[in-house]
């Protein structure tokens, strides 16, 4: 694949300068890993890849590509689930990585606070709270590869949702680089902080169309002195809820996270994924794992999981259950959570919709939403698992396992999607609800956030990037 736009003669010799050789990539093999989606769906091309190696250096790469024209496309850890991190075909942006900006430079304990570079990593991040005695409670899928600046700049959610909130949620300070190569300095260890527009929220979730994080200051909690996790056999979503609703009527501060799996979902990880095996005595119709956590050793949280356990199984509520011993065996259960993208993976090409509805509404998006893909595409391998406890469905579709390619399969992308997210509007949910919208999703737009809303994107988009050189084709659809 090679760059159909060479970048001007002066840009490139002031980039190369700047940057130095380990910062400004040009060859194709350099390049390549940039270029693709996690999910092998986009396939761009660059004049060139960046990594800077800190804000300033950041700051005067993007100011060089402003004074030329040169579009940005900011990448962290490159796991986008729409593209959101993909150039375009035409080889006139550069991709700029963030991969060496990984200082963790400050861990706050009266502030509970930690300081972090944009390319630091999720799992280092929780690493280093974890080191210091506290708690970085955003637990993704994609943790250890993930960086810091794209989990911002998408508001991931995650499994600690239903307890912790967002991304937004655990952001008290950022720092970016505006499109026209300025610092946005928003560092601020501040809860109460009232003077004007808050322009970090605005950052947050903007998918690196308006500015490109290098820095932030994380709210930490402290580490919890005791955790009990569960992987409960259930009938179905609605079984689910109700198991929800006894835990949240029970304690509902103890709650860290609640899950749904589907067993088409579970089948395949246990199939495709070395080392993961079902602890339980036989296959169920959906599984949800339970996951309690509490300030206090004492055996208190473990007598309530218990006896909230055994009262949902006396109810028909639970079919079977089993409850993690020591670490191993939590991380063993969470293994069988965690690896359900991978599974779909590699069972062929997916469809995969990242939908939120109203909680109740959780068993009707699945029942209806199957019954319509099934009648969309006969042997369609339907396998949603999620954050139930925050009413966000993965609702992925896997090519299938017979009498279809994966190109074929893939050709009906619009088809699946628009056949989901139709009965998600009805049920007055959204057709995103962590990954964002990338590029894969922006003929979506006009007709979920038509009219004013989408309006107004658009002049907060045209205010600080006027001439469209940030990430260009993400968010806002083509007028």
């Amino acid at each position: 694949m090679s760059a159909s736009f060479q970048l001007p003669a002066a840009l490139h010799d002031s980039l190369s300068a700047l940057l130095g050789s380990a910062g400004f990539l040009t060859a194709e093999s350099d390049m390549a890993a940039a270029l693709t989606d996690w999910r092998s769906l986009f396939h761009g091309r660059a004049a060139a890849v960046l990594r800077p190696a800190d804000t300033e250096e950041c700051a005067k790469a993007v100011a060089l590509c402003a004074q030329h024209g040169v579009p940005v496309v900011p990448q962290g850890g490159n796991t986008s689930m729409v593209g959101g991190a993909t150039p375009d075909e035409s080889g006139r942006a550069v991709v700029i990585l963030t991969c060496r900006m990984r200082q963790v430079s400050e861990v706050d304990y009266a502030d509970l606070t930690m300081t972090v570079g944009a390319g630091v990593t999720l799992k280092a991040a929780q690493d280093a709270a974890a080191a210091a005695g506290l708690f970085l409670p955003l637990s993704i899928s994609s943790e250890g590869s993930a960086e810091i600046g794209g989990v911002i700049a998408t508001n991931a959610g995650g499994n600690n949702t239903v307890r912790y909130g967002n991304a937004r949620e655990m952001v008290l300070g950022l720092e970016a680089v505006l499109p026209d190569g300025r610092v946005l300095n928003l560092m601020r260890r501040l809860r109460k902080d009232n003077t004007g527009y808050a322009l970090k929220h605005l950052l947050i979730g903007s998918e690196g169309t308006l500015a490109l994080i290098t820095r932030a200051i994380l709210q930490l909690q402290p580490k919890p002195a005791r955790v009990e996790v569960a992987l409960c056999a259930v009938a179905d979503a609605v079984s689910a809820l109700q198991l929800f609703a006894r835990f949240r009527r029970a304690d509902p501060s103890s709650i860290q996270a609640f899950e749904f799996m589907s067993g088409q979902s579970m089948a395949l990880v246990n199939a495709l994924i070395d080392g993961a095996a079902l602890p339980l005595s036989e296959p169920a119709p959906a599984y949800v794992l339970v996951e309690l956590a509490s300030p206090r050793s004492d055996e208190s949280l473990r007598t309530l999981i218990e006896e909230t356990l055994g009262e949902a199984v006396e109810a028909g509520l639970v079919s079977d259950a089993v409850l993690a011993e020591s670490e191993a065996q939590r991380q063993g259960l969470w293994k069988l959570r965690e690896e359900h993208a991978e599974a779909q993976k590699r069972a062929g090409a997916s469809v995969k919709n990242d939908v939120s509805v109203p909680l109740s509404a959780i068993p009707a998006l699945i029942e209806e939403a199957t019954k319509a893909c099934e009648a969309l595409i006969p042997g369609i391998r339907v396998a949603p698992f999620g954050h139930i406890g925050d009413g966000n469905i993965h609702f992925n579709l896997v090519q299938p396992a017979r009498g279809m390619d994966p190109g074929e399969f893939l050709a009906r992308s619009h088809d699946i999607m628009d056949t989901v997210a139709g009965i998600v509007k009805r049920l007055d949910g959204s057709f995103s609800a962590e990954h964002g919208v990338g590029q894969l999703k922006t003929y979506l737009m006009p007709s979920w956030r038509g009219g004013a809303e989408l309006d107004m994107m658009r002049r907060i988009k045209n205010a600080i990037d006027p001439e469209c050189l940030f990430n260009p084709g993400k968010i806002l659809p083509t007028e």
